[in-house]
């Protein structure tokens, strides 16, 4: 009897060990955060950033880059990735590249965009090629500082993918890679200090390595080829530029809005679309929306012409669907508006006699010849690059 009471109290006091082992470590469970909760849970990936030097034309300046987001390659493809993927959308059906397809010299090739709820926006979307040389405020209006700016904002926008950051943020951080990769990017110690900054930041170094590659006939003729443009072509260039007085070619006045190395504008101007009884009439009224000054109303940013035949329509608001259309617009000499730009109205050769001065706009021929030359801005090896392309 007492060996089997010691047997049974063995057992007992075994089982009770157990027992007390099972709720001891259930105890350091409960005590140890979450692995997304805890402050060092990316340092055992390893942080190396790696400076990258975007590749470039010779004849093009270094490409700007802001001190506080220098140009990493882990960086880059961080971006990259976040740039084609629909995580950023509030149902992950559109990313940035829905509207910034390669194709289309990142435009997306329609009138307006149309965001994630169907609803289609005012605007058409702009060429982000060499957009880092762009020395203006950002978008069609201006309303945005600098690319990490520009990025933030169609994230939030009703219109465009409907999100919030908060909610974004949320699945950055419980993803099974982006973690990782703001990790080697930015040399974060936690899932917890991914932010919106970063996430931006990331999208603003991908766009800035979208830079032609110096192989169209333009950019040849610029490097010292003279047979890259034929004889139309080379009239059509000098139209644009203003320099065919001496050969009796008039001036189209292209390259005072579309001027540098780029062909993008520095500033905004109405350029003469619409007439209106008065400046308040504008119906976007471009970039008196930010400035509240009725003399910025129906002023809009110019975009690249780089690339220009791949990323029809035209305008703001996609009104022009061929380059011919554009051309012939600008013959016409304007709506004479108040604050559009003069030389809107000063295409072709003063009409003598004429008080004040009016101009013959072009030719059938010159209006050819200068769409000829835009054409030769196309630059196929820059949409095909494999490094801009979607990497999913």
């Amino acid at each position: 009897m007492k060996k089997n009471n010691a047997g049974w109290t063995f057992k007992i006091s075994t089982f009770s060990a157990v027992l007390l082992i099972f709720l001891m470590l259930d105890a350091c469970k409960k005590d140890d955060p979450p692995v997304e909760d805890r402050d060092d849970d990316l340092v055992a990936i390893p942080y190396n950033p790696k400076s990258y030097t975007i590749p470039k034309p010779e004849i093009f300046p270094e490409v700007p880059v802001p001190p506080d987001n220098p140009v990493t390659v882990d960086g880059i493809q961080l971006g990259r990735r976040l740039f084609y993927d629909p995580i950023l959308s509030a149902d992950s059906t559109q990313s940035c590249a829905t509207c910034h397809l390669s194709s289309g010299s990142f435009t997306d090739n329609k009138d307006v965009s149309t965001g994630i709820d169907g609803i289609a926006g005012r605007r058409s979307s702009m060429s982000l090629l060499n957009v880092a040389y762009v020395s203006r405020p950002l978008f069609w209006d201006g309303r945005s500082p600098s690319l990490e700016d520009q990025a933030l904002r169609p994230v939030e926008d009703p219109i465009e993918m409907h999100n919030t950051w908060a909610n974004v943020l949320d699945k950055l951080k419980t993803h099974a890679s982006y973690p990782a990769y703001f990790r080697q990017a930015f040399g974060i110690t936690s899932r917890k200090q991914i932010t919106k900054e970063l996430a931006a930041k990331a999208i603003a170094q991908f766009e800035r390595i979208l830079i032609s590659s110096g192989n169209s006939k333009f950019d040849r003729y610029l490097a010292g080829d003279p047979d890259a443009l034929d004889d139309e072509e080379l009239d059509g260039k000098l139209m644009f530029f203003d320099e065919g007085g001496l050969l009796g070619l008039p001036d189209a006045q292209c390259f005072h809005c579309h001027g540098g190395i780029t062909n993008t504008g520095f500033s905004f101007f109405n350029n003469g679309l619409d007439s209106v009884a008065s400046l308040n009439d504008f119906k976007d009224k471009g970039r008196g929306e930010v400035t509240g000054n009725i003399n910025d109303n129906g002023r809009f940013a110019t975009p690249t012409l780089r690339n220009v035949a791949l990323s029809a329509p035209y305008m703001h608001d996609g009104r022009f669907n061929t380059l011919e259309d554009v051309v012939e617009h600008y013959s016409k000499n304007g709506k004479g508006v108040s604050n559009e730009d003069p030389l809107i109205r000063q295409l072709g050769f003063p009409i003598p006699g004429t008080n004040p001065v009016k101009y013959s706009g072009l030719t059938e021929y010159q209006k050819k010849a200068i769409v000829k030359f835009l054409h030769t801005l196309t630059d196929i090896d820059f949409v095909n690059n494999p490094d801009i392309n979607n990497p999913f």
